[in-house]
């Protein structure tokens, strides 16, 4: 085999593959598909979705991903949180005037965009985007999905149409029409979400869902629920499904751009997580430039062949770890079973209550919300909680798709409040010791007399350099009289743009007026050559510019014993 060939990850992973792997692999696929399979029916209805391009989405996307994506053991697939973010572009794309393509359509044309988006940020190596939604505000920002889920499934769990939006909207209408209630759904939901719960809570051998599936569709058979009044799925077209390229037609590209933007942001995050946690339990490392090509490919594939944006599973990931999947080989083993599906089960699945597939949407939204994360973020950080709290709100007060901006810009706030502020500490010796230490941490730090020293953490950029030339004058009017030098440790400052040059070269100036000569020791190579150019070590003096702290001590000692000094 040619080493161009071996170079798809799906190839290079089967060089050592024994009859052992294929029985664990074969016994995986099948169990991804039967844990699957719930979910493909249930999550294409937050969008409003037919119930086959969730299946579709567990098929061409899996394939994709064997072929490309760069680890054995991931499973992608729809996502709740994906799903709920689709359903808002949708729904703003749909509603442009003029727009008469269908949904379907357009969910794969955003399936295409999601795809181009990480074939892109593989080219530019901006996996590091994987990072730029925090942990507190992703956490938060899930929390609002899954109330958002929750709310969505009233009309399955009731068969009332609620048309009032956010959180206590949707439930004062309730309330209201309360005589539309039709008891047998939400008796049938509240039964189906209650096993959900308890196959869970018992750690089932069976998951719950797959319970939840094959009893609900028995009891809709021997009961005739649709003849009830209680809604099914309906007719799931028959047969594979076959590669076509959507049409843009009308379609307001720049609100298309936008909202594939905002799904790639959310399901490659999510889909990250989910890979490095999956990653840190298989002891392998996780790449978010290579997986940008996995998730690429799969979502390529998804808008191909008719469906929508996905990302990594990890309720499918799940169960190939629990049930010993060794490669891909797994994915294929899935994606085939879910063919078989399709081509014999379709009138099977046609008889599915819909308030089942509610029960399942509700119990996926619970598990969205991580109470113990929230707990921790609390105890760590209370400002960092803000953020998460403000991540919750906007999806459910502004909307999901608000919701993707709010975390966004949450996110821009807090880096931004991060670095506005760089800490700082004046710096003494202990007698007996070398090197300097911060007069506050060390009770046993003294001032060197007439040497001050201080440290600045964190770049000088233009939106905090009022605050450190602050910071700089209050630190030398605090300093003894006497005081003949100020020299900053810039050790712990990596960046310094023109403004924070300019500031550096007044506040140099201004010491000089009081007869406090400003020196700088151990200038990171860039932030050197930046006031080379600016001219401000002219103004400060190279021989005021020094390799270390103990060199500018030294040198102070020196010229406080030269006669000229």
């Amino acid at each position: 085999m040619s080493p161009t060939i071996l170079r798809l990850p799906l190839l290079s992973g089967l060089v050592d593959y024994d009859a052992n792997a294929l029985r664990s692999d074969v016994s995986a696929g099948l169990s991804i598909a039967a844990v699957g399979l719930p979910s493909a029916i249930a999550y294409p209805a937050i969008a409003g979705l037919p119930a086959e391009t969730g299946i579709y989405a567990s098929i061409a996307p899996l394939v994709a991903y064997a072929l490309f994506g760069p680890s054995r053991r991931l499973i992608v697939g729809p996502d709740a949180a994906t799903m709920t973010v689709l359903a808002a572009v949708l729904a703003t794309v749909l509603a442009t005037p003029g727009v008469t393509t269908d949904r379907v359509a357009v969910a794969a044309l955003l399936a295409l965009i999601v795809g181009a988006l990480c074939l892109v940020a593989r080219l530019v190596r901006l996996g590091v985007l994987a990072t730029f939604l925090s942990r507190p505000i992703l956490t938060g920002f899930f929390a609002g999905i899954s109330l958002s889920i929750l709310i969505g499934q009233i009309k399955r769990f009731t068969g009332v149409d609620i048309e009032a939006e956010g959180l206590i909207g949707p439930v004062l209408e309730l309330a209201r029409e309360a005589a539309s209630i039709h008891w047998p759904s939400l008796l049938l939901a509240l039964g189906c979400f209650a096993l959900l719960q308890v196959a869970r809570a018992l750690d089932s051998p069976i998951p719950g869902p797959v319970i939840v599936v094959l009893l609900s569709v028995l009891l809709s058979f021997f009961f005739d629920f649709e003849g009830l009044g209680i809604a099914i799925v309906g007719n799931i077209p028959e047969g594979l499904p076959t590669m076509s390229l959507p049409q843009i037609g009308d379609l307001p590209f720049d609100t298309l751009l936008v909202g594939g933007a905002a799904i790639f942001l959310v399901s490659f995050g999510a889909g990250i997580i989910t890979a490095r946690s999956f990653g840190a339990l298989g002891g392998y490392q996780v790449e978010p430039n290579r997986e940008l090509s996995g998730f690429g490919a799969a979502n390529i594939a998804a808008g191909l062949f008719g469906t929508f944006p996905v990302t990594a599973s990890d309720s499918r990931t799940a169960v190939n770890f629990a049930v010993g999947g060794r490669s891909q080989i797994a994915g294929l083993v899935a994606a085939a079973t879910l063919m078989a599906v399709l081509l014999f089960l379709g009138g099977v699945l046609r008889i599915l209550p819909i308030p089942a597939l509610g029960a399942k949407l509700a119990a996926t939204a619970l598990s969205l919300i991580d109470l113990r994360a929230l707990r921790q973020i609390w105890r760590v950080s209370r400002m960092e909680f803000v953020f998460a709290l403000i991540a919750m709100w906007g999806p459910i007060g502004l909307g999901v798709l608000n919701g993707v901006v709010i975390a966004i810009a949450a996110t821009l706030v807090y880096l931004l409040r991060k670095s506005m502020y760089p800490h700082g500490a004046l710096l003494g010796r202990i007698p007996g010791r070398d090197g300097f230490y911060k007069l506050h941490r060390e009770p046993g730090a003294r001032p060197v007399p007439g040497f001050g020293a201080c440290m600045i953490q964190g770049s000088l950029l233009f939106f905090n350099t009022d605050y450190v030339e602050a910071r700089l004058l209050n630190i030398a009017k605090a300093l003894p009289a006497g005081t003949r030098w100020l020299v900053i440790d810039a050790s712990a400052i990596p960046q310094i743009d023109s403004t924070a040059t300019a500031m550096l070269a007044e506040v140099c100036a201004k010491l000089k007026k009081s007869g406090i000569a400003l020196g700088l020791a151990e200038l990171h190579g860039d932030a050197r050559a930046m006031l080379h150019r600016a001219g401000v070590i002219d103004k400060i003096g190279a021989d005021m510019v020094f390799s270390g702290m103990e060199d500018a001590l030294d040198e102070f000692e020196n010229r406080s014993e030269s006669p000229a000094e």
